[in-house]
């Protein structure tokens, strides 16, 4: 039996910093601290010789309960529907259309940070309703 209790997700990517900080937006999850001695991590980014610049970048939820996020940079752009996806639970407990015009106002506030609205799949009797989008980089999540 695994003991294996924790796990992060990492994303491939080719702005690590820029993502986190969406992802960051969208989740209330917050970065490491910045190292001492400089005002931003852009600044300790800067820093660094070119070929360490920005090549991964992280990022955590403040409660500890859920995974830690790692984004790192990859040369080769998103090509192809991820094969993975989170589902960001904004609508969890409720049903019909309390449920839509939830998912539906954190479509609006994902949209104005740089998300793309794909689809909205409608309550169909079967399952609830749940909104497709896309992040800044073009990774495809649900509104759930």
């Amino acid at each position: 039996m695994s003991t294996i209790k924790q796990f992060q997700v990492t994303f491939d990517c080719a702005e690590p910093a820029r993502l986190a900080g969406f992802w960051c937006e969208v989740l209330g999850y917050v970065v490491p601290p910045i190292p001492t001695g400089f005002a931003t991590w852009e600044d300790y980014h800067r820093s660094l010789p070119p070929e360490d610049q920005v090549i991964y970048f992280a990022c955590s939820d403040p409660s500890g309960v859920g995974p830690r996020l790692l984004f790192q940079r990859v040369p080769e752009g998103k090509v192809v529907k991820n094969r993975l996806h989170l589902d960001v639970r904004a609508g969890i407990g409720l049903v019909g259309e309390e449920r839509l015009a939830t998912l539906e106002a954190e479509c609006a506030r994902l949209v104005a940070l740089g998300a793309v609205h794909v689809r909205t799949m409608r309550a169909d009797g079967e399952n609830e309703s749940c909104i497709v989008m896309q992040d800044i980089e073009g990774n495809e999540f649900c509104l759930d």
